[in-house]
């Protein structure tokens, strides 16, 4: 469960981190906090695992990358040591198992097709299963804010 200060972090950080030299100072003192305070409780909630991820997200083919999202039909029997296989490798980004017949579905980022063409070789050799890629043809810009504290979404007029 959230704590009411984390809550009021994640809200104001959505989206919103200042692009100053020290942005957590400035969050910080907009709450009454330290620097070290905020970067902590951002720390904690990475290290329990109730945030998975803090960091931009880029348009990795505009800097020459790809991003696949991929699928296998991996035999019931053999998940859990499939997933340990595929998520070893660095360029899996997210990793998530499906109730179909395509039950693992997969992200792969890497700073070129290249790289990516050769990382699905590498986890099809290791795991002896057929990795289907899908490349993103369009982009796309859905932004998602869950409101955390008021029940209304932040930045909500």
């Amino acid at each position: 469960m959230l704590s009411p200060d984390d809550a009021r972090l994640l809200e104001r950080l959505h989206g919103e981190l200042p692009l100053t030299e020290r942005p957590f100072a400035d969050v910080g003192a907009e709450f009454g906090w330290t620097e070290e305070y905020v970067i902590g409780r951002l720390a904690a909630l990475l290290e329990s695992g109730m945030l998975t991820r803090f960091g931009p997200l880029f348009q990795i083919e505009r800097a020459g990358g790809l991003f696949v999202l991929a699928a296998m039909a991996v035999p019931e029997e053999r998940f859990d040591a499939v997933t340990a296989q595929v998520n070893a490798h660095p360029e899996i980004a997210h990793n998530y198992r499906r109730d179909h017949a395509l039950n693992m579905w997969f992200v792969l980022g890497t700073e070129t097709p290249a790289q990516c063409a050769a990382a699905i070789e590498r986890i099809e050799a290791e795991t002896g299963l057929p990795v289907l890629a899908f490349p993103k043809e369009r982009e796309f810009f859905v932004e998602l804010k869950l409101p955390l504290t008021s029940g209304e979404a932040h930045g909500a007029g």
